[in-house]
């Protein structure tokens, strides 16, 4: 079964980077600069950071529907990037670490999880798929337990 994944668009984000450090204290954000090659994945371009590089530190609601299972969590984004869709293979941030994968239906109801390296993602995404009632899924990094993409059937 063919699937994409999707990043966020950076449009909702960008007003963000042009705040002084209070003003996004006041919005609960912080400017970060990442100081390492991995552990500052972005969620618009679905790749790490590379160390220098400057991102913001966000809350971000992914799961907006009126249910038990509505959800927020943070996350990293950078400035100048565009979003990504990628068709049958893991982006490098989501392939580099352990997912959990949430599966919802049209409710936003969740019906199943569970856990995968990224690198071998594929079998469980085609599994959870193989449920009709399945609408899409979630993609999380399973240590940190933060959102990391949106995944449909392709």
């Amino acid at each position: 079964m063919s699937y994409a994944v999707t990043s966020l668009s950076p449009a909702p984000f960008a007003p963000l980077f042009q705040l002084d450090d209070e003003a996004l204290a006041a919005r609960g954000a912080r400017r970060v600069i990442a100081d390492a090659p991995l552990g500052f994945p972005c969620r618009v371009s679905l790749d790490d950071a590379r160390p220098g590089e400057t991102l913001i530190l966000v809350n971000y609601e992914h799961q907006p529907a009126p249910t038990p299972f509505r959800a927020s969590h943070a996350i990293f984004v950078r400035e100048g990037v565009e979003a990504v869709s990628t068709v049958d293979e893991m982006p490098p941030a989501l392939r580099r670490r352990l997912l959990s994968l949430r599966a919802f239906d049209i409710h936003g109801m969740m019906r199943a999880a569970d856990v995968t390296e990224g690198a071998a993602a594929d079998a469980l995404i085609e599994t959870l798929f193989e449920d009709p009632e399945i609408a899409y899924l979630h993609a999380h990094y399973a240590k940190w337990g933060c959102y990391a993409a949106r995944i449909d059937r392709a």
